[in-house]
């Protein structure tokens, strides 16, 4: 299918970050391309994002409910196909639920919904739609990230038995909130952020890549939550401590008051015979160890690598690839897959392995029984849906 597919954006407005990542993530293979959007709840603010895109006047809509409803009635060569969400999250579950009972496909930002009982009957939508659904859990884009992945499931390091997912930030040290910060004002608001803070814009990133890279599920948990910073309303730091499927034990952190720490996501996942090792300041390279044997090294764009690994690459070895790239990769299986389906033909198998619903379900179990377990006495808490 010789053709961009027809995107329109909720949200991404002035101040925004995320926003301007998802355009650059969906223009980068060229599968989409941006003809309207509600990128603020303020109109004014909406029209000055879409002149700034060069979009048509008549397709910056002055909400989402707007924009769903006067897309729905352009005819079908004209009428965006793919909807991308990157609101606050208390706007998740509305908007994705009326542009997929509206005939859209959806890429939600994370996590997916205010709290678990809209991202359950969310996922139902998804399902009674027949619409595709991408959730951008970021990380698990990276081709390194999915070589680690690869190896545990050929059993190349035996059966796993531990798991670590560390996520250290330090933008949140002071109380950024009370400034005219649009990034730390959200994020840190029971009201649009939901019940957690630091763990459920960060933690849900560490807790995705250990269940993806494992290849397993937390069945328990125990947390310890803290808020850090005086006069924060939200957890701004936390350590949870896991039990997976298989009898494997593990723990992640996340914390958004290391001072000094960037954006430093690793996972490591240990086996029988070794384990595998992987961190975004170095995302080009996957460890390998091994038990007795010298520690193997794997990069980016070599030939060595699975086909998972070469499909979300687009270099040769030694021109690095980061997160912009591990973005556009979710966008681009996305679009191949909705292409598929338009073709009436089988996605490939490397296509499909982008973040979905069950997902985005799961990341909410976790936020609620991370919280769950921390205000417990008993600490352990099962890890249900």
């Amino acid at each position: 299918m010789n053709r961009k597919l027809r995107l329109g954006m909720i949200g991404g407005g002035p101040g925004a970050f995320i926003g301007a990542v998802h355009r650059i993530a969906a223009r980068m293979d060229n599968e989409y391309e941006l003809v309207c959007g509600a990128f603020s709840r303020t109109p004014g603010k909406s029209k000055q994002t879409g002149d700034e895109l060069q979009l048509d006047p008549q397709r910056v809509y002055n909400s989402y409910e707007e924009m769903i409803m006067k897309e729905k009635e352009l005819t079908e060569d004209v009428r965006m196909e793919v909807v991308s969400i990157v609101t606050p999250n208390d706007v998740h579950f509305d908007s994705s639920k009326m542009a997929l009972e509206n005939g859209f496909h959806v890429v939600l930002d994370k996590p997916m919904t205010f709290n678990l009982a809209e991202a359950k009957q969310l996922k139902e939508i998804v399902e009674k739609s027949g619409k595709l659904f991408c959730l951008t859990h970021t990380y698990t884009g990276y081709p390194m990230v999915k070589e680690a992945r690869y190896q545990v499931k050929q059993g190349n390091i035996g059966k796993v038995r531990k798991v670590v997912a560390a996520y250290p930030q330090g933008w949140l040290t002071e109380l950024l909130e009370e400034t005219d910060n649009k990034q730390a004002s959200w994020r840190t608001d029971p009201s649009k952020s939901g019940m957690a803070g630091c763990m459920g814009d960060i933690g849900t990133h560490a807790f995705n890549l250990a269940e993806y890279v494992s290849g397993l599920q937390v069945t328990q948990l125990c947390a310890d939550l803290n808020i850090v910073v005086p006069g924060r309303k939200l957890d701004d730091d936390g350590t949870v401590l896991l039990k997976f499927n298989n009898g494997a034990s593990g723990f992640l952190y996340a914390s958004q008051i290391m001072a000094g720490e960037e954006n430093d996501i690793t996972v490591k996942v240990y086996g029988e015979t070794g384990g595998v090792e992987w961190k975004q300041s170095d995302c080009n390279t996957l460890l390998i160890k091994r038990f007795n044997k010298p520690t193997e090294v794997f990069r980016t764009g070599t030939v060595y690598v699975s086909s998972f690994a070469k499909h979300n690459t687009r270099t040769p070895a030694g021109h690095p690839e980061g997160y912009l790239e591990a973005f556009a990769n979710h966008y681009r299986n996305f679009a191949l897959c909705v292409k598929a389906g338009l073709e009436h033909q089988q996605p490939k198998e490397e296509w499909l392995d982008y973040p979905g619903a069950e997902d985005g379900v799961r990341g909410m179990a976790f936020i609620e029984r991370v919280i769950a377990s921390d205000k417990s006495d008993q600490k352990w808490t099962n890890f249900t849906l």
